[in-house]
């Protein structure tokens, strides 16, 4: 596996490891709502942030990450490999470059929060909405130094 910076190229295969993810793990969702996101996520939030990807030998996406300044804005990896690391080694890698590291997760994702705080987050506070004042309630999360 290769951690890379992403170029606008890998936007479109991001997009649909982004799609299958939240479908398979975001189950508060309704489809109205993710229809809603991705063209936000295409047009707005990955133009905008810091995008690391995981590749293959092939140059083929695995899933990605992506920060504003040190914290984690997004992580999402293709479903079928969920479990093998791809997001441990994407945090290790934002880490070795970062002093510290804060993320908001879904508090209706309890697979997502496992992950950060097996990884080592602390619940640091939570929002009864998310960003876009909806209510899907937030957990924040910050990793101690």
């Amino acid at each position: 596996m290769i951690i890379r910076q992403s170029t606008n190229a890998d936007h479109p295969l991001l997009l649909d490891i982004w799609l299958r993810s939240v479908r398979a793990t975001h189950h508060f969702l309704q489809q109205s709502d993710i229809d809603g996101l991705l063209p936000q996520l295409r047009d707005i939030y990955l133009p905008a942030v810091e995008l690391w990807v995981a590749v293959d030998a092939e140059d083929c996406p695995l899933g990605f990450i992506g920060l504003n300044e040190s914290h984690v804005e997004m992580l999402f990896i293709e479903p079928d490999l969920r479990g093998k690391g791809i997001g441990r080694t994407l945090l290790d890698h934002i880490r070795s470059s970062r002093n510290e590291m804060s993320v908001d997760v879904n508090e209706q994702n309890p697979q997502a929060l496992g992950f950060y705080l097996h990884y080592g987050f602390v619940q640091t506070g939570r929002s009864p909405l998310d960003g876009e004042g909806r209510p899907f309630p937030l957990l924040h999360l910050s990793l101690p130094n």
